[in-house]
């Protein structure tokens, strides 16, 4: 009977602990996106981090046609197209509502703005569920990626190479 009880007893404490670090529903960490082309780093945000906030970390085609960092194009604002869409900010202050965080998202390629809905489905899934107009709805399941992996806007193509240090000369091996 104690050798059935303790690794039962174990395994409760350990499940508590991941319950612990990442409470049903919280979204935080980084997502692939269904269709796999950006990674969205969620993060708490707003007062005494209530909220949840989301930004472009990784894109799968980081570059557009004319091998420039893509922009925000499409954004109906003409002074945010010059936008780099890596660091952009896609979901701003989510609000914690019935086991599910929800406001708006930013649908970068096509500069239009959602109702959203974010929920854990599991520790490796997140549940995205967009309405425009409550009638033009959809859903997605974003799936766990690294926390640590994030994508730097590359320069520009126009940018000039940098300039290759001399090697440093290496000691004569005795």
């Amino acid at each position: 009977m104690r050798s059935i009880l303790i690794p039962a007893l174990a395994t409760t404490l350990l499940s508590a602990g991941a319950a612990a670090a990442a409470p049903a529903g919280d979204p935080s960490g980084t997502w692939l996106t269904e269709d796999g082309r950006a990674k969205i780093k969620i993060e708490k945000c707003g007062p005494n981090a209530a909220h949840a906030c989301g930004k472009v970390v990784w894109l799968k085609t980081p570059l557009n046609d004319q091998g420039q960092p893509r922009t925000d194009i499409k954004n109906p604002d003409p002074k945010k197209r010059n936008r780099p869409v890596i660091g952009l900010t896609l979901m701003d202050g989510l609000k914690p509502e019935e086991g599910a965080y929800k406001g708006q998202i930013y649908n970068a390629e096509e500069g239009k703005i959602y109702d959203v809905s974010v929920s854990r489905e599991s520790a490796s899934e997140l549940a995205i569920s967009g309405c425009m107009l409550k009638i033009l709805c959809g859903s997605q399941t974003w799936t766990k990626a690294p926390d640590e992996f994030a994508q730097v806007a590359p320069a520009s193509s126009n940018a000039a190479p940098a300039k290759a240090k001399p090697a440093a000369a290496k000691p004569a091996a005795n």
